[in-house]
């Protein structure tokens, strides 16, 4: 019973957190009598609930549970943020994406006194950080746009994007490129380069922020492939552990 309940589970999050029985049914291969029984379940656990148009979708008591595992799979990413602290002088951080927002889970401060760095647990928009633009680039462009438009896109500063075409024409020369740039998008006077793991159990990104006047275009050429071999080996880490 067991698998099946996170089978099902497994089934909701892919059908995009919310579904009907039938669907969760011809999804799951289960017969219906088996998906209602689960589903009753799950629902008095808090982890799945039913909305007003008798749709069955993603509970509140899941967020801790995610949360929990995310934290715990930051920390083994660590050692290879120091590495990049040591080779580039910045602030690293790790971000996951969690219902539809960047949450960032990991942290290695720069050794500057001026630094820029994001609290671990602090909750950022994709559309205006670095990291962000860069799992949306991971993403068929109809999920993007999902994304985008389910959360909005204020203008954290006169340079965010806030109309999601923009950003959308954006997306594939960042996955072309392999890494995205936040050009004071989130905060003014900083800039944020930022890599997608090109694997792991969710979507997950590297990014390194700092002053304008230290982020400039000759430190992104050089920090690029370090990052994105930091990434491989996170990955690499985050699928054997």
């Amino acid at each position: 019973m067991v698998e099946r309940a996170f089978a099902l589970l497994d089934c909701l999050v892919k059908l995009g957190g919310s579904a009907s029985a039938g669907e969760l049914k011809s999804a799951s291969g289960l017969a219906g009598p088996t998906v209602h029984r689960l589903l009753h379940t799950l629902i008095g656990l808090g982890m799945v609930r039913q909305t007003a148009e008798r749709r069955y979708a993603l509970g509140a008591n899941l967020v801790p549970l995610g949360e929990g595992a995310t934290r715990q799979l930051g920390g083994l990413a660590v050692p290879q943020m120091q590495s990049l602290v040591a080779e580039l002088g910045e602030s690293v951080n790790m971000a996951a994406m969690e219902s539809e927002m960047v949450v960032y889970i990991a942290q290695a401060p720069s050794p500057h006194s001026m630094r820029m760095f994001t609290e671990v647990g602090r909750r950022a928009y994709m559309h205006s950080t670095g990291v962000g633009k860069a799992m949306l680039a991971t993403m068929p462009a109809e999920r993007a746009r999902e994304v985008l438009m389910a959360t909005g896109m204020p203008a954290m500063t006169p340079k965010t994007l806030t109309k999601p075409e923009a950003l959308l024409e954006q997306l594939p020369v960042i996955a072309a490129q392999g890494y995205a740039l936040d050009d004071e998008e989130q905060e003014l006077g900083v800039r944020c380069l930022a890599v997608a793991l090109p694997q792991g159990p969710t979507r997950m990104g590297l990014s390194i922020s700092g002053p304008t006047a230290r982020m400039d275009d000759a430190f992104v050429r050089h920090a690029v492939p370090l990052m994105t071999r930091a990434a491989a080996e996170i990955s690499r880490r985050l699928t054997r552990s």
